[in-house]
């Protein structure tokens, strides 16, 4: 089936400009509520900012030395800082937790599947020329999410940038998740490049000015990689994030007068390494221009990739200050609660290079012990949020908490119920630092099928990792992570009764998925 697919060029940019300057330039439209209209109360504004593979110690709250990230300095200077907040180890799963209050022994989406079976589903031209290849394995129908809570309780609520739970024609794009609007990727392959064939608007495609290419690519032999001119083929017309976040600026003026919950997962800064030339050149001065290119294999090839991932955050950054201007602008900015975190931690493809950077902050961020791994560099995340009036301007949480807290602090706030069987708890009383109302996690689990297979529990200051699980293995290895923030030190045989009780968290939390796909041998043989 094609939908919205165009093969001449000059007709389908007619039609995106003509889409889109209709989108810029009218009302959404949504989809009726069936409780009755609810006008501006003293309830808050929402706004989730999810960065895509953002690590520890990317942002400046976090330690960053070489990337400025002005915006979101000033956000956690107005607010609150959670020095031990956790996700999970790579996108799809993170942002199921998010949705749903589950911890990952309890979901349904617990790792990234690409839903293979309907065909070639990494073939970019294939995509463009069948929807139906895009996307993740879907979400079921009756799955309660934050969205349609919020909707029910009478907020405006959308989605603008990417999804990963769903693909097209299923039960699990954001339309049918409580998302009155949604705007930009529905699938997470498509985002790997953002000079994309097209975004999403709703349940159509909106076409950009892009030839579709396989981000997938290798640098040409023969031409010279240090020169930055062979690089240029790489950037093309339309960049996506530019047209997400005048979604997001433009969805905040329209709801300033209704409780709204904006959920704005950036594609930034996620691999491919692209950005904004002047973000770039930006840091050239900065860094130099004595680096090694990236050639490519996973990703487009850049000349400066030091440069360019820097540029990608600070793009980020920069994103956040205009959702702020755009707040203040509409009078709402005092009434409305800003939260800044990442999906999982920072990668090691692309050329991103996380140890240049120190993105792990005080953990390790190289390949294993970053994203794909659930090391506390794969996994603890930095999270800002800002509540003015509310929250005491430049605060610090230790509270030990996991993404899966967002959905039930979220009903504390707006006196909703949260439903039952979740493993969420609300982190409310500590953003108002009342710490004799604030409930603590005993513990916190994790199990992720991929990368070899993997489970892990943090109790107090222990670290509980078993790896390999898919070849059967049942070792676990225990860190201190009071004396030992990088994890070196396997402490297991010193502490047989922590290592034990944490096998019987890890027996009790792991519930047998609904996906074969999710399963790992080493649990499902017991």
């Amino acid at each position: 089936m094609r939908l919205f697919y165009i093969k001449f060029k000059e007709l389908r940019q007619f039609i995106f400009l003509l889409i889109f300057g209709i989108f810029l330039t009218t009302d959404f439209c949504f989809a009726q509520h069936t409780k009755e209209h609810v006008e501006r109360s003293d309830r808050p504004n929402i706004i989730y900012i999810l960065a895509d593979d953002l690590g520890y110690g990317d942002i400046g709250p976090f330690g960053q030395k070489k990337i400025e990230t002005p915006n979101i300095d000033a956000l956690a200077k107005g607010g609150m800082i959670f020095t031990q907040h956790y996700a999970e180890p790579v996108c799809a799963p993170s942002r199921y937790g998010l949705m749903t209050g589950l911890n990952p022994g309890h979901s349904y989406i617990r790792g990234n599947d690409e839903w293979a079976e309907r065909g070639d589903v990494w073939s970019f031209k294939a995509m463009e020329a069948n929807p139906a290849l895009e996307g993740q394995l879907p979400i079921p129908d009756p799955t309660i999410t934050v969205a349609k809570i919020l909707k029910s309780a009478g907020y405006k609520t959308a989605l603008i940038g990417k999804w990963g739970l769903g693909g097209p024609f299923t039960a699990g794009i954001p339309n049918n998740q409580g998302f009155d609007y949604f705007f930009g990727f529905l699938c997470q392959r498509e985002d790997h490049n953002y000079y994309a064939g097209h975004l999403w608007e709703n349940k159509l495609r909106v076409p950009l000015n892009n030839k579709v290419v396989n981000p997938a690519i290798k640098f040409p032999k023969g031409l010279d990689p240090n020169d930055p001119e062979n690089y240029a083929v790489y950037a093309q017309n339309d960049y996506s994030p530019k047209f997400i976040i005048q979604a997001a600026l433009k969805f905040i003026r329209k709801n300033k007068d209704h409780p709204f919950f904006l959920y704005f997962p950036s594609p930034l800064p996620h691999a491919s390494l692209q950005a904004p030339q002047k973000w770039v050149d930006h840091y050239l001065k900065k860094f130099g221009t004595d680096e090694k290119p990236y050639l490519g294999g996973n990703y487009v090839p850049v000349r400066y990739p030091h440069a360019t991932r820097a540029a990608m955050v600070s793009l980020l950054d920069e994103h956040v200050g205009e959702i702020v201007k755009e707040l203040k602008q509409s009078g709402i900015y005092k009434n409305t609660i800003i939260i800044f975190t990442g999906d999982n931690g920072t990668t090691y493809e692309g050329g991103t290079d996380g140890p240049w950077f120190d993105s792990g902050g005080p953990f390790k961020s190289a390949y294993g012990w970053g994203k794909g791994f659930l090391y506390e560099g794969g996994i603890r995340e930095p999270f800002v949020i800002s509540w003015p009036d509310k929250i005491k301007p430049g605060t610090k949480s230790d509270l030990i908490s996991a993404e899966w807290d967002f959905l039930p602090t979220l009903c504390q706030i707006i006196g909703a119920k949260p439903p039952s069987g979740i493993q969420g708890i609300s982190y409310l009383p500590a953003l108002l630092e009342n710490p004799d109302d604030q409930k603590k996690h005993p513990y916190l689990y994790w199990e992720f099928p991929g990368y070899g297979g993997q489970q892990a529990v943090r109790m107090g200051k222990w670290k509980g990792i078993i790896f390999d699980e898919q070849k059967g293995n049942t070792v676990m290895k225990l860190f201190d992570l009071d004396n030992d923030i990088q994890e070196r030190h396997d402490v297991a045989a010193e502490h047989p009764e922590i290592v034990k009780e944490m096998k019987e968290i890890m027996k009790k939390e792991h519930t047998a998925p609904q996906v074969d796909a999710f399963k790992i041998k080493a649990l499902e043989e017991k």
